[in-house]
């Protein structure tokens, strides 16, 4: 099994030894995402902008690693205010309205940065070669033939 890592490029990466996203056996797995970009955090104050932002990265991270928005199939989101939680589900509910992964909303007490209101992972299943598409039964098929 090959293991492919992607970096953003970010300093936090290198300095504290993690990829932005790695691949493995299928599986592609983002680190925390939150919405700083080039080191510094987007979006204060505003939760549901601060999801859009981190869920852009992790995708991104996502298809840097071989994948695509259909893939994904597990989200986590942490927020530091439980006020925020429909803001940034509804956020969730744009960016995934089409595939529905599982999903997990957590509450904690803060986040590394202070002006961070969101973090959140995504974690994917690409495998290489592809699934084949799930069969459906023909009509010889039909449960009334099967019994």
């Amino acid at each position: 099994m090959s293991v492919k890592r992607v970096s953003s490029g970010g300093p936090w990466e290198e300095l504290y030894g993690y990829s932005r996203a790695v691949a493995a056996g299928g599986w592609i797995i983002t680190a925390g995402c939150t919405s700083t970009v080039d080191g510094v955090v987007t979006n204060v104050g505003d939760a549901a902008a601060q999801a859009r932002q981190a869920f852009e990265i992790a995708l991104d991270a996502v298809i840097a690693a071989g994948g695509d928005l259909e893939d994904v199939v597990r989200t986590r989101m942490y927020v530091v205010n439980p006020d925020d939680a429909d803001a940034v589900c509804r956020v969730h509910g744009e960016v995934f309205a089409t595939v529905k992964p599982a999903a997990a909303l957590v509450v904690v007490s803060r986040l590394l940065h202070p002006d961070h209101l969101v973090e959140v992972e995504v974690e994917a299943f690409h495998p290489d070669p592809p699934l084949p598409p799930l069969s459906t039964p023909s009509e010889a098929e039909s449960p009334a033939d099967l019994g």
